[in-house]
């Protein structure tokens, strides 16, 4: 029965929310289940909040390697989750936007989370490089390809590239880097990229038909019952 449940919902809601794309009459109960689920994931916030303060917590409690992370976390959640619900701070008092220029909860956002996301970017660059050097190298003829490929639109992205083919003539525009990088990015590429979301979009149909048809159960987690 604990099985039967969850996968009787499961079979319902899918089925409806397919069949409501295709129905104009059902279109209006599709969107009620979209509501509901948007109801649903208020409540996984709640859960996500209260487990990471469990674990870090736990963390904390057993002193753990890098305890002192913990901390922070746990005081940036607890400052930012008080200012956002009491609007402290806020020049429109309760009842306004927590997100109100002026506020505690913007400028801590402004302040301290953008340049947190602009340096942790910066430094993504430098993994980027350093992976793609370990992968651009041609051991075959398929990673020659990747690397030239690479190569060009790199190269095609900076002056240096636009000046070393400056020089020929517009009908063979092509063959200047920057031109060749672009059509690098719209064909092959592109061509590439299409492939994939084709092949993803048939998976999610895939895969939605098993749950539908209660084939696929890793959900529900182990059945100790």
């Amino acid at each position: 029965m604990r099985r039967a449940i969850p996968l009787t919902i499961l079979a319902v809601v899918g089925t409806v929310l397919i069949v409501s794309v295709f129905l104009p009459p059902l279109e209006n109960l599709g969107e009620d289940f979209t509501l509901f689920f948007d109801i649903i994931a208020v409540f996984a916030f709640f859960l996500g909040g209260g487990n990471l303060v469990r674990i870090h917590f736990n963390k904390l409690w057993r002193k753990r390697k890098d305890w002192g992370f913990s901390i922070v976390t746990l005081f940036g959640f607890f400052f930012m989750l008080v200012i956002g619900l009491l609007k402290i701070g806020n020049p429109g008092g309760i009842g306004a936007d927590p997100t109100a220029e002026g506020s505690w909860f913007q400028e801590t956002f402004n302040y301290v989370i953008n340049p947190l996301q602009s340096t942790m970017y910066a430094l993504l660059a430098f993994f980027v490089a350093s992976a793609s050097y370990r992968a651009f190298r041609a051991k075959n003829r398929e990673a020659t390809l990747l690397l030239l490929a690479a190569f060009i639109i790199l190269l095609g992205r900076t002056p240096f590239g636009v000046m070393l083919t400056a020089w020929v003539p517009e009908s063979w525009s092509i063959a200047q880097i920057p031109n060749l990088a672009v059509w690098i990015m719209n064909s092959p590429n592109l061509a590439g990229q299409r492939a994939i979301i084709i092949g993803i979009g048939l998976g999610v149909v895939s895969m939605s038909l098993r749950l539908i048809l209660g084939i696929e159960r890793s959900y529900l987690g182990e059945d100790r019952g």
